[in-house]
């Protein structure tokens, strides 16, 4: 019974024999590791960047706002408000709408 058990230097042994065998040394695959953990948490990152850009679009009611009509809609109350005249806002509508 006690010849079956393998003796802790040929385990320490396999075990970095095994360990070189995958790519000659072991920067390699821990470098790779490392690379796709940084990856990872750049995509993480990126969707939340996108989570919340997406949520700060929208009005009260969920729904999302274009800045084109956005814009359009400041220059329709600058018309109501008499601020510009009908010829600069057909001209500055074209502009947003063109």
């Amino acid at each position: 019974m006690a010849g079956a058990a393998a003796k802790p230097r040929e385990v320490l042994h396999a075990m970095w024999t095994h360990m070189m065998e995958w790519g000659g040394n072991w920067g390699s695959d821990w470098d790779l590791f490392g690379l796709m953990h940084l990856l990872w948490w750049v995509v993480v990152l990126l969707a939340v960047i996108a989570l919340l850009r997406w949520a700060v679009g929208r009005d009260a009611r969920g729904l999302r706002t274009p800045e084109k009509d956005r814009a359009l809609d400041i220059l329709r109350e600058r018309y109501a408000r008499g601020e510009i005249e009908q010829a600069e806002f057909e001209q500055r509508k074209r502009d947003l709408c063109g």
